[in-house]
């Protein structure tokens, strides 16, 4: 098994390729303080480059996804004497990194989002690979209503709506729930509740078990780069993926699984 940082704020659960990740603060609506993002973090760091890990489930503990940056956490900060802006900035874009590493896992990162998802929560649901919200699951962008922006869950959130919705969303703090979400892009599947959000969660855990997970890796690389380079660029990027995963041994079953007409057996099902 993968070894993985000691957590508080987090309840880490490992089944096999599955690593569950469950937010641990129901008592605050999971709400992101500075030691759970550290936490999650560390625990990303430590997923980075291990295949035995196929997939990466995010959740909350208590019926509640997750209700954003931790307002009393701000708060408390601000009692200390005039703050200092570069550090406040600092510790702003420390979720801005764990943003990135989420999204970019090679892993196929799924987010389960039951109860509300609120400022960051939002913005977290908006990295799955797949995102899964109950009917119910209540969403806000509600940082402008309390003088701030949403700063580091910005660009990630744009790029699952689009622009034009994503300016009405942050500039109104418009609330919405699960089937709006899903019109939005912002979650793939709709769940009734929350056993129904199980179930669809374990037919996604099957179709992903089909899958190499060498090749999902940097399937999601290639992804990547087609928003970031030129085009002839990202063609030569995914031409040497294309490559390394033909010539791998993951590549070779699958090929040879197919010619002789049977299930490839990649490592780590």
């Amino acid at each position: 098994m993968t070894v993985l940082p000691d957590t508080t704020a987090l309840i880490l659960e490992q089944q096999g390729s599955v690593l569950t990740i469950w937010l641990n603060r129901p008592e605050a609506k999971n709400a992101l303080s500075a030691e759970m993002v550290d936490e999650l973090s560390a625990v990303l760091d430590a997923c980075r480059d291990t295949r035995e890990l196929r997939t990466i489930i995010l959740r909350g503990k208590g019926g509640f996804f997750c209700a954003g940056g931790d307002i009393k956490g701000f708060k408390s900060g601000l009692q200390g004497g005039e703050p200092d802006k570069v550090e406040v900035a600092r510790g702003n874009r420390t979720f801005g990194d764990l943003m990135i590493k989420l999204n970019e896992r090679p892993q196929v990162v799924i987010i389960l989002v039951a109860g509300a998802a609120i400022g960051g929560g939002l913005g977290l649901a908006c990295v799955g690979d797949v995102t899964i919200v109950t009917r119910e699951t209540r969403f806000r962008l509600s940082e402008t209503s309390l003088g701030i922006p949403p700063a580091q869950i910005a660009p990630f959130v744009t790029e699952r709506v689009g622009l034009t919705q994503a300016r009405r969303l942050m500039l109104t703090g418009a609330r919405f729930k699960g089937e709006e979400a899903v019109q939005y892009g912002i979650g793939h599947l709709l769940a009734e509740d929350a056993a129904d959000m199980d179930a669809k969660c374990a037919e996604v855990l099957a179709q992903i078990a089909l899958c190499a997970p060498g090749a999902n890796a940097v399937t999601k690389s290639i992804v990547f780069e087609t928003t970031r380079l030129p085009r002839a660029d990202a063609l030569d990027f995914a031409s040497r993926g294309f490559a390394d995963c033909m010539l791998s041994e993951e590549g070779r079953e699958g090929v040879a699984a197919f010619v002789e007409k049977r299930k490839p057996a990649f490592k780590h099902r």
